[in-house]
């Protein structure tokens, strides 16, 4: 399965390339995470290929849905995608490994006025799980092994919490293909909890203002009355909006207060690309990130 999910990296980082060669520099590339239908992501981002050519001076846009988090991440390391917006484990892997490469320039404020969500571990209702301790010796899912709230923060706050190891507290840990679709593996019983991503804000029954659970409950693919929330991190660092180092300057500027305006401009595109409700953008930079980057380090390596 490893060896199969290095091939699909390597495809894509193939065709990124293959594509970046092809096009002439005025073509913006965006790349779009995995981990939600690739139908819902390229109709969630098509609003961009709509809007953004005149805004910032480009003759097309383009738009690559990779398989999974690091599909994307190569993308931006080689330089064959010009920006994306990544979860902040995502980010430090490509700081860790080629520190030029990108720079995080914008992210996004909840409703509450907060620049930070949860990870969020759900268990089914009629499993009878309704706290962390119940999950002792049962079997967790993660999301991927690129996701802040999917992985690296989970793997670092709950050893701490528990006193343990994962593989001590629970029989067994394994990855659902992504945020959405560990869910469903959850609500099929393949796994006994999973973690995703929330904001954490709003109504419990709405599946909160933003993140996984929210898209999920309104594609009519969860029901929060069949779920039990058992456990919560602290709060984690929002992902940046991520634009190459190799992107024109001209188009770099334009793109910038381009996303800065949309909340406000076209705030039907701002929910979708999303995922949710949010109030704004913010700028940031790369300090907003280093907990995270000395987390992934010294959790993962890179």
């Amino acid at each position: 399965m490893l060896k199969k999910a290095l091939l699909a990296t390597a495809a894509v980082a193939t065709i990124f390339a293959t594509t970046f060669s092809a096009q002439a520099q005025d073509v913006f590339r965006i790349g779009i995470l995995g981990g939600e239908n690739e139908a819902d992501r390229l109709r969630n981002f098509q609003c961009m290929v709509d809007t953004l050519p005149e805004a910032i001076g480009v003759k097309e846009v383009k738009l690559f849905p990779a398989a999974d988090y690091d599909g994307v991440i190569q993308g931006l390391l080689g330089g064959t995608l010009d920006y994306a917006e990544l979860g902040a484990s995502g980010y430090a892997k490509i700081y860790l490994t080629d520190a030029k490469a990108v720079d995080p320039v914008l992210t996004t404020v909840q409703t509450d006025g907060a620049t930070g969500y949860y990870s969020v571990m759900l268990s089914r209702k009629d499993s009878g799980i309704e706290n962390i301790e119940d999950m002792k010796g049962k079997k967790l899912g993660f999301a991927d092994p690129d996701s802040t709230s999917g992985y690296l923060v989970p793997a670092v706050a709950l050893p701490a919490q528990l006193g343990m190891p994962l593989n001590e507290y629970f029989s067994e840990t394994g990855f659902g293909g992504g945020h959405e679709n560990g869910v469903l593996e959850m609500l099929k019983g393949n796994f006994d909890g999973q973690v995703t991503w929330s904001s954490g804000v709003g109504e419990y029954e709405d599946g909160y203002t933003s993140g996984n659970i929210r898209k999920m409950v309104d594609k009519g693919l969860l029901d929060m009355a069949d779920v039990n929330e058992i456990w919560r991190s602290p709060l984690i660092p929002n992902g940046p909006v991520v634009v190459s180092n190799k992107l024109d300057g001209d188009v770099r500027a334009k793109f910038i207060e381009f996303m800065k305006a949309l909340p406000e401009n076209d705030g039907e595109c701002f929910a979708a690309i999303q995922g949710g409700d949010f109030k704004s953008f913010t700028e940031v930079d790369h300090s907003f990130y280093e907990t995270i980057v000395a987390a992934r380090k010294a959790k993962i390596g890179s």
